[in-house]
């Protein structure tokens, strides 16, 4: 009888801890539950970025197109490689065709180019030619230079460096340049040189 007893005190004190008890296994499952999750979960925010790229294109075309299904934009390339530390990519052998909303079209190629990972901004470098395609507004121009910036989303070319521009029959010569691809006007600065022959 005693024993039956002494069992049941043992019992009754036993059901007041089992609450601890078995939030203690829980808090120990849950420990267990985190560090065997995989290393992929945790971001390492001191883990160097790496240098080598990511990703590899041959023969390759990307295209961008507006709301109504209109192509805006192209690049082309031989050969390019992504960068992630810096989210660009490398193109050899670069070509870009731009069509704005009002039908001006730009032609551009290169020996290499630069594109950020946004599309904001398109470097074309070695023996750059940019070609704007004549219109009512204009004729037609031509950019030429080693290093030519393209703003696609603001619709400009620059160069920091010299450039040729073939304006109809007009050539001019200048150190840097800023050019407004939508309306065919631009900026000449440095040492800027004109031939304008006698029009007819």
């Amino acid at each position: 009888m005693k024993a039956v007893s002494l069992f049941r005190r043992l019992l009754d004190r036993l059901s007041l801890y089992l609450p601890l008890i078995l939030m203690g296994f829980l808090a120990l499952g849950s420990w267990w539950l985190v560090r065997s999750m995989p290393a992929m979960v945790y971001v390492d925010e001191n883990k160097p970025v790496r240098q080598d790229p990511d990703y590899r294109l041959e023969n390759f075309s990307v295209k961008s197109f507006d709301t109504t299904g209109r192509m805006t934009r192209e690049v082309l390339g031989d050969k390019a490689r992504h960068y992630p530390n810096v989210d660009e990519m490398h193109i050899e052998k670069v070509r870009v065709y731009a069509e704005s909303e009002t039908g001006v079209k730009i032609n551009a190629k290169a020996q290499n180019g630069i594109a950020t990972g946004d599309g904001e901004r398109v470097t074309m470098i070695g023996q750059a030619v940019a070609i704007r395609e004549a219109d009512a507004q204009s004729p037609r121009t031509e950019l030429q230079g080693e290093r030519l910036l393209a703003l696609p989303k603001e619709e400009r070319l620059l160069s920091s460096d010299p450039v040729r521009i073939t304006r109809g029959h007009d050539v001019f010569t200048a150190q840097t340049m800023n050019f407004n691809s939508k309306t065919g006007e631009y900026l000449l600065q440095g040492r800027v040189h004109g031939m304008l022959p006698p029009k007819p």
